[in-house]
């Protein structure tokens, strides 16, 4: 017992379990297609931003390096210079990194962006993006970006009034088109560990960002993009997916006498 600890949780909660079940077979299916699905030239993609990466300078000379019988020593006080949002895309079927865009922002151009980008460094493939449902996610701009790639003549409408730009399902339904050579699957609402490319950031977190110093934003973004080089190098390799899609549930037995009995 350890009553000094604690641990947030998540209780979520889905109104259409199949609905749910659906979404993330689809997703476990895509991953475990990934290798066929390059052999096609289709690109699956796991992408997020990692937001609010702080540029924190540790002053007065920074770490004591470990020593015989003591452990590493971090300066305490620190130096604030900013924030960088980091949007990341994990080939999946190659397990490394591709197009990373480092920004101050993430607002919806920022995204459309980013997709753009990537889209770009290999303009004659198609493309999967698996993402949460984050409202940047389906706004018009991806929308619109989405069209003209795939070259769709029909019309959009207008934003709030009509057609496929009229409101968030229509958009949505729109960018998960499987006929369309760029297309997305959102994860389902609290399923961000659904995501290949959260399991990345924590690699990111754990091996450069904890116990690093930045001395300005610039130095910060340098060293983003550094380690991404370095990973790719050195460190690519796709994740072991084990999740098969399944609804976890908890079934607690109150009865004692049917617990003993068993």
């Amino acid at each position: 017992m350890k009553p000094h600890q604690s641990q947030y949780w998540l209780h979520a909660q889905y109104e259409h379990e199949a609905e749910f079940v659906q979404q993330t077979r689809q997703i476990c299916s895509l991953y475990e297609q990934a290798p066929l699905l390059a052999q096609a030239g289709i690109q699956l993609v796991s992408t997020d931003e990692k937001t609010g990466i702080q540029a924190l300078e540790r002053l007065y000379g920074g770490s004591k390096p470990m020593q015989a019988g003591r452990i590493e020593k971090r300066e305490f006080d620190y130096k604030r210079h900013g924030t960088l949002c980091l949007l990341a895309n994990w080939l999946v079927a190659e397990g490394r990194m591709i197009a990373p865009t480092v920004s101050p922002t993430r607002r919806e151009a920022d995204y459309a962006n980013h997709i753009e980008q990537t889209i770009a460094s290999a303009p004659d493939k198609g493309w999967i993006f698996i993402h949460d449902q984050l409202n940047t996610h389906y706004s018009e701009s991806l929308v619109r970006l989405v069209a003209t790639h795939c070259q769709l003549q029909q019309p959009l409408g207008e934003k709030g009034k009509s057609g496929i730009l009229k409101d968030k399902h229509t958009r949505k339904a729109f960018l998960e088109d499987p006929d369309h050579r760029i297309r997305f699957v959102f994860t389902p609402k609290h399923c961000s560990w659904m995501n290949q490319v959260e399991l990345w950031f924590a690699i990111l977190q754990r091996k450069l960002l904890k116990r690093a110093s930045f001395a300005s934003l610039d130095q910060l973004k340098e060293k983003l993009l550094a380690f991404i080089d370095f990973f790719n190098q050195h460190l690519a390799k796709p994740f072991q997916w084990q999740y098969k899609g399944k609804v976890l549930k908890i079934y607690l037995v109150l009865n004692l006498r049917f617990i003993l009995l068993v």
